[in-house]
Order: C-alpha cells, then sequence, then structure tokens
C-alpha cells in the first residue's frame, strides 16, 4: 500500500468526504458550565472503579472554551467535513423539562463557525451522554426515555437544522446497549441481560422517533444512524465455532440492523431471548424501520469468536478467539484492515442499505512529544491501509461516501480515562497546547487535493 496522499487520493472520486470527528463529552469540558447538569457519564466517572485514575470530563480537552481555536485547527488540515456530537445535557439538561438556551447558543456558534469555514457539520444527537436525571426513572430501560429524546431532536434540529448537512441520532448503540448495561464497562454500568434487552428496544424506538421527528422539523436534511457493526470470524471451520459466528452476527449487528433495515429482530435472537423483550408494542417495527438517507461505520478491529462449550451458555453462547494479526494497537486491538471490507460486504448482502459513510476509524498508539512533533507512523499505516481498503470497496460498486477520522484530537477515552490517545493531534493535558502528529500531516495532505466546492470525478 503506498504511503503517498496524492496518489491514495486518487482513488477516490471527487465528492468522496473526508473529515474528522469527535464527541461532545470526550472534548468539551466545561460539566458545569451555562446550565449544563450532570449526564450518566459524569456520575460515573466519579464513582471509583469506573474509569481509569478516576479520570472525568470536567476539563478534557476544554473545547467549550477553545471553540474558536479548534475550529481554526479543524480548517487547517484541510478537511471538508466535521462530525460532532451534541450534549443532550446541554440542551435539556435534566433530560424533560425547560429547554437550556445558552446551551443551543453554543452549538450555533460551533456550526456558524464551521460554515464561516467552509466545513460541512455533521451533527450526531446522541453520543451516550444522557442526563443524569432520566437515570432516576430507568434511562435507557424505559420506554419514555425515548419519547424524551423524540422531543430533544425536535428542540436541536428547530434550532440547527437549518445548516446542518447531516444528522445521526445516535452513536454506537450496541456501546450504550450491550458494553453499557450487559458488560458493565460503559455507563450506567449495569451487568443485566434483562436491563439490556429493555434498553435494546427503546434505543431502537428512540431512533425511529428521533427520525420522524428530524424530518417533521427539516424533511430534506440527511438522517441516518451510526453503528459500529463487527466482523466477526469464526475462530476455526469447525461447525460449531461457525454456528457461533452467526449467533454472535444476530446479536451483536442483527439486533439492530435488523430492525432499521427490515423491520424486525433476527430469529435466532428472538427465539433465545425474545420471552425477555420488553413489550413490542403495536406501530414499533414501524417506526423503528423508516427508511434513511445514509448510515454510518465505525470500525476499528474484528471480532473473532468460538463456540462457548458450557452447559447453558446465554445467547450468543460465544468466547472469544485469538487473533490472527500479530499487530495490536496500544490499547490491545488487532489490527487487521481486510476485516473491514469483508463486513460491508456482508452487510450488504443481508441488508439494503444506503449510502455509508465510514464514521469513525482510527487507531490508538500513545507517543508523545519529541522535538516538538509526534512520530505516530503507525496510526499513518493503520489509516492508509483503510482507506485502500474503503477505495478497494468504491472499485468495487459499493456507495461509500465518506471517511472520518477518529480522532481530531487526543481525548476522554471513557473508561480508558485519558490514558489512552486515538487523535491525529496531540493534546498535552496540562496545557491544553494542540500538535499536529505526522499521521495529522499525512491526513492533511490527502484531504487537501480535493478542494471543497470543486468536486471532480476520476
Amino acid at each position: 500500500m503506498t504511503m503517498d496522499p496524492k496518489a491514495l487520493a486518487g482513488r477516490f472520486p471527487g465528492d468522496f468526504v473526508f473529515g474528522v470527528a469527535t464527541a461532545a463529552f470526550q472534548i468539551e469540558g466545561a460539566t458545569k458550565t451555562d446550565g449544563r447538569k450532570p449526564s450518566i457519564w459524569d456520575a460515573f466517572s466519579n464513582m471509583p472503579g469506573r474509569v481509569f485514575g478516576r479520570h472525568n470530563g470536567d476539563l478534557a480537552c476544554d473545547h467549550y472554551n477553545r471553540l474558536e481555536e479548534d475550529l481554526d485547527l479543524i480548517q487547517s488540515l484541510g478537511v471538508e467535513a466535521y462530525r460532532f456530537s451534541i450534549a443532550w445535557p446541554r440542551i435539556i439538561p435534566e433530560g424533560t423539562g425547560p429547554v437550556n438556551e445558552k446551551g443551543l447558543d453554543f452549538y450555533d456558534r460551533l456550526v456558524d463557525g464551521l460554515k464561516a469555514r467552509g466545513i460541512k457539520a455533521f451533527a450526531t444527537l446522541y453520543h451516550w451522554d444522557l442526563p443524569l436525571m432520566l437515570a432516576g426513572d430507568g434511562g435507557w430501560t424505559a420506554r419514555q426515555t425515548a419519547y424524551a429524546f423524540q422531543r430533544y431532536a425536535k428542540t436541536v434540529i428547530a434550532r440547527l437544522g437549518d445548516r446542518l448537512d447531516s444528522v445521526a441520532t445516535f452513536n454506537e448503540p450496541w456501546c450504550s446497549v450491550w458494553l453499557s448495561h450487559l458488560y458493565g464497562i460503559h455507563a450506567p454500568g449495569e451487568r443485566n441481560m434483562d436491563a439490556a434487552l429493555h434498553a435494546l428496544h427503546f434505543t431502537n424506538l428512540a431512533h425511529g422517533l428521533g427520525v420522524a421527528a428530524i424530518r417533521s422539523e427539516r424533511p430534506t436534511l440527511p438522517v441516518g444512524l451510526v453503528l459500529n457493526a463487527h466482523s466477526i470470524h469464526a475462530g476455526s471451520d469447525d461447525a460449531a465455532d461457525q454456528a457461533a459466528a452467526a449467533r454472535a452476527f444476530d446479536f451483536h449487528n442483527g439486533v439492530f440492523f435488523g430492525p432499521v433495515f427490515k423491520g424486525e429482530y433476527p430469529a435466532s435472537f428472538l427465539s433465545a431471548l425474545g420471552h425477555r423483550m420488553p413489550a413490542i408494542e403495536p406501530g414499533d417495527m414501524e417506526t423503528i424501520s423508516q427508511k434513511l438517507d445514509w448510515w454510518g461505520l465505525n470500525y476499528y478491529t474484528p471480532m473473532r469468536v468460538s463456540n462457548d462449550p458450557a452447559e447453558g451458555a446465554e445467547f450468543p453462547a460465544t468466547v472469544p478467539a485469538p487473533p490472527v494479526a500479530d499487530v495490536k494497537t496500544d490499547i490491545g486491538w488487532e489490527v487487521f484492515a481486510p476485516a473491514l471490507g469483508d463486513l460491508i460486504r456482508k452487510l450488504n448482502a443481508d441488508y439494503a442499505l444506503p449510502d455509508c459513510y465510514i464514521t469513525e476509524n482510527g487507531a490508538c498508539y500513545n507517543m508523545g512529544i519529541e522535538d516538538g512533533a509526534v512520530d505516530d507512523q503507525p496510526r499513518l499505516d493503520y489509516i492508509a491501509d483503510h482507506l485502500g481498503i474503503t477505495a478497494d470497496l468504491i472499485g468495487e460498486g459499493y456507495p461509500m461516501r465518506g471517511y472520518f477520522a477518529w480522532s481530531l484530537m487526543d481525548n476522554f477515552e471513557w473508561a480508558e480515562g485519558y490514558r489512552m490517545r486515538f487523535g491525529i493531534v496531540h493534546v498535552d493535558y496540562e496545557t491544553q497546547q494542540r500538535t499536529v502528529k505526522k499521521s495529522g500531516h499525512w491526513y492533511a495532505a490527502l484531504a487537501g487535493q480535493f478542494p471543497k466546492g470543486n468536486h471532480r470525478t476520476t
């Protein structure tokens, strides 16, 4: 794979969008400023043993107070688009009740700042920061939270929708459902299948209600959903392992793709766990399966599984299988770019999917500044390899429309706190100094091959 950015850029059509991505809780800080109230992540971060070093989002990258500087940084990278999330606790601080105008004012400034710099605004409405007050009413395990989200979505789009280029309802519901309610790794830290199954359906419902709310306000605004679909590989050719991989696909992917793109949950999943699901009320599946304009894929690493031989193992009854590739990032994730292509091909074979954006892709490498620079060649290689796979997919006819590097800058990496770095820009958390890494300079050179508004064809 060539590392030459110009040669790689030549493999993409002129209207392909190159961008960078962040999330509100990970960068904004200012958690008690201008009327914002706590989210479940504020509470989770401050509980001993939940987040590395008990790190929290109180300061993060201080983006809330450094907005203009950070928008200039994005512009300096030459990218065409910025994917960011909006913090529900800034907009409707208690989840329901009064709207906080100062919160909306901040995102007004953000979107207007992007427009002034010729950068497209790709907003995400929910990136895991549920208002803490809603947790007291059951959070995502309660049906009424889906309707609270509907109102929040309508409020945001009524204010910002005229200047947004695209909007996603949710980011990675797999994380806010399974990782948060079954595996206990993310807020609110539940380890309960019944809670997770309720969160699953009510998150899917909230997505559908959100789509309707967005379209009621701005019928022409492209709306989508961002999914961290898993590229699942069986640990062997053994029939039991192959069957385990199929179950894992239904559990990790099908419970989101099926309702949204087919209007149904996977049969294997319902057979095993349907009796523990909340009531699926008339009209729910129709609401969830409204046609989308696009979908986003967040991809980092493959999932390898084998059959769990334990008697009575809970669906999907799998155990991790060893990696195939020897290369791992600093967070311990296997690097295997071909899995990205495998995943897109499999999903498009199974579902009738709209246009796709790679909404997150990147790698955790923790090298610091030496002589004023950050040589993160492994991250550069990772991004280049995955962009090469994306170009292959375009050549095969798949509707890949854009790529957003994760992340614009080092930030709060959820349960890992600040010890893991994904940015193409280094952040010194003591001084808040931003330093563009080698990967960032390379990505800027790549993005610079596509002048904004000058859509060429190849």
